[in-house]
């Protein structure tokens, strides 16, 4: 919020006022010095303070949430005239890019809302959330949340959002192949794949590779294969079961089972490609039941788990968004914990996930949602049985940027699954050396 200074009775310049002051003169400057002084040991007043700058930088998640935040943001500021918040909502695709320079200007954002904090927590620029965060607000949000969001007993970052995922289908293409109930297993997703394929009047199943989620889609199959990226204190995307995972991702695509475009449709375009009715099913998170069917009121939609390899259990897949809070040069605690507050009030926070179409973070408003959706029940009650990105590792944002380049080499460029995961695990095991070396333990 800038502020003009008017130079109101300035003098011109090389011009000077010259007055004579009488007896009375001395005495009306005596009272104004005496009036003057006094009002310097008067307190100061909220007009008095300095305002306090937050820097808030906010993922774009769909149309309503700049809306939703800009409102939330004016309303604050209403009730704390102290506080000024700039606010900034970013694309996925150029989030990244907008705090990686702003860090690089030394002006990082005060508050980031982003999927990632392990590295920056690493690198020792993250404030520490255990000293600004109210003890209220830390009551409020799901323990288990909360605790991967924390390293060496930092609170590094806050739970922000949830969402969990699962397969999607068509009910009108499921009926006309005659196919009665959605896949649990590979086979089962590969057969009714080949049947929707094989009616000629749809994709079968849809997959995204691309740079948004090939990182999602992995998982899906590294976890429905019984493996996984890190356990037990060690990278493992090179074991057997990831590779069979992503093997066979690739013989559906070589069959002609998938979508055709998997590296470049992203996981919200495949939604509209299944909302116009030219793709059978895909695996999304839950907010598929609130955006899709607010585009596209006609669709028949219903919803299965995530399919597994034949034999093994079903899986609970969820992601987590965080807020972090980077040191700044202006960091105001008391600021930045009034406005947590205020973003995290029940009915604040009711609002945003409703519309954005999430899982709350935030136990009481958890317990209420579920007490009028029978499907927002189920899905907090996966949530503590979930799988979710390794995000307490401080190598994982760089592993998911070299991933990206991952779907191409195998689907398209004749790159091996094993010997992509061999190149992917041998990068996530360097990576991790290295930030160890450049930011050793205390």
């Amino acid at each position: 919020m800038n502020k003009i200074d008017s130079p109101a009775g300035r003098q011109p310049p090389g011009r000077r006022l010259v007055r004579t002051i009488g007896a009375g003169g001395v005495v009306l400057l005596a009272a104004l010095l005496v009036n003057a002084c006094a009002m310097t040991d008067r307190p100061q007043t909220n007009e008095d303070r300095k305002q306090s700058l937050i820097r808030f930088v906010a993922s774009e998640y769909s149309t309503e949430t700049k809306p939703i935040l800009e409102k939330l943001v004016h309303e604050f500021e209403l009730k704390n005239p102290d506080i000024v918040v700039e606010l900034q909502v970013a694309n996925w695709n150029v989030l990244d890019g907008i705090y990686t320079a702003m860090i690089s200007r030394n002006q990082p954002p005060d508050l980031l809302n982003t999927n990632v904090y392990a590295h920056f927590a690493k690198a020792g620029i993250l404030n520490d959330l255990n000293d600004i965060v109210s003890p209220e607000l830390k009551r409020k949000f799901y323990p288990n949340l909360l605790e991967m969001d924390q390293l060496d007993g930092r609170q590094y970052a806050l739970p922000y959002v949830t969402s969990t995922r699962n397969l999607y289908y068509n009910k009108e293409l499921y009926e006309e192949a005659g196919i009665e109930a959605p896949p649990k297993t590979w086979s089962a997703l590969e057969e009714d794949a080949r049947k929707i394929v094989q009616s000629g009047k749809s994709h079968g199943f849809g997959v995204d590779l691309t740079d948004d989620e090939i990182q999602a889609y992995l998982s899906y199959f590294f976890f429905g294969a019984g493996g996984g990226w890190f356990r037990d204190g060690a990278w493992t995307i090179n074991s057997p079961q990831n590779v069979e995972g992503l093997t066979f991702l690739k013989e559906l695509f070589d069959a002609g089972l998938t979508d055709p475009e998997p590296t470049v449709t992203t996981r919200d375009e495949k939604q509209r490609i299944m909302g116009d009715g030219s793709l059978s099913m895909m695996i999304s998170g839950n907010y598929f039941s609130s955006v899709v069917p607010r585009e596209f009121p006609g669709l028949k939609w219903g919803v299965g788990p995530i399919p597994v390899k034949d034999g093994h259990a079903p899986i609970s897949f969820s992601v987590q968004d965080v807020l972090v809070s980077f040191k700044t040069d202006h960091t105001d605690p008391v600021a930045i914990a009034k406005f947590l507050d205020f973003l995290y009030d029940d009915a604040n926070y009711e609002e945003n996930v409703i519309r954005e179409g999430f899982i709350p973070v935030i136990a009481r408003v958890g317990d209420k949602l579920s007490q009028a959706d029978p499907l927002m029940k189920t899905y907090l009650g996966s949530i503590g049985q979930s799988k979710f990105y390794p995000i307490q590792q401080p190598a994982w944002q760089s592993i998911m940027d070299k991933a990206r380049t991952m779907g191409d080499a195998v689907l398209f460029d004749h790159l091996s699954p094993q010997a992509a995961l061999d190149q992917l695990q041998q990068f996530a095991v360097n990576r991790t050396n290295e930030l160890a070396a450049k930011h050793p333990a205390p």
